[in-house]
């Protein structure tokens, strides 16, 4: 939606872009003034689904503030629950063609020859945020600033755990069951 905001150079992408190029983080009123304007599109007008957002509690309150002003609230809160060392295994492994955005992975989805793409036979690439010492650092701000996110819309009765240290097509199938209840 940030994304989108600046592309189509909306007044609120206009400031979010404004932030951005100073190197600053985009603050909790605009990023909701987004997603506010964003709700208002037919596009969401049968349920709309934020991934990323709200990364900590004083977020979270700023958008069921606002969702209050629409007559809405948050139905359901995904908790990808794992193991960090699961989780680092699955990301350290993680490796891409960068024109295609081909994901392969060392263990489970390797290619056929190390680090070259099946397809093209171009190089792989390992993303910068897909390494053990960046995923650490993530990690730590989600313990100390998200977790309590899950807290606060756990007391209202939204968070539905997602065991995510299953086999993706498991995962995928505990998402659509705890959705479509």
């Amino acid at each position: 939606m940030l994304r989108a905001a600046v592309a189509a150079k909306t007044p609120l992408g206009i400031k979010a872009k404004e932030a951005m190029d100073k190197g600053e983080l985009v603050s909790d009123d605009l990023v909701v003034g987004i997603i506010d304007e964003a709700m208002k599109k037919p596009s969401c007008k049968k349920g709309f689904i934020l991934d990323g957002f709200p990364r900590t509690v004083v977020q979270a309150e700023k958008l069921d503030e606002m969702l209050a002003r629409q007559g809405t609230k948050i139905d359901k809160v995904l908790n990808f629950a794992i193991d960090d060392a699961i989780l680092e295994e699955r990301i350290t492994g993680r490796w891409i063609h960068p024109s295609s955005g081909r994901t392969y992975h060392t263990k489970f989805a390797p290619p056929k020859v190390y680090r070259v793409d099946d397809v093209t036979g171009e190089p792989l690439i390992q993303r910068k945020d897909d390494t053990a010492a960046v995923l650490k650092s993530r990690l730590e701000a989600f313990h100390r600033q998200t977790e309590p996110v899950i807290d606060y819309y756990a007391k209202k009765g939204a968070v539905a755990n997602v065991h995510a240290d299953k086999l993706p097509k498991d995962v995928s199938a505990e998402v659509e069951k705890v959705l479509s209840s």
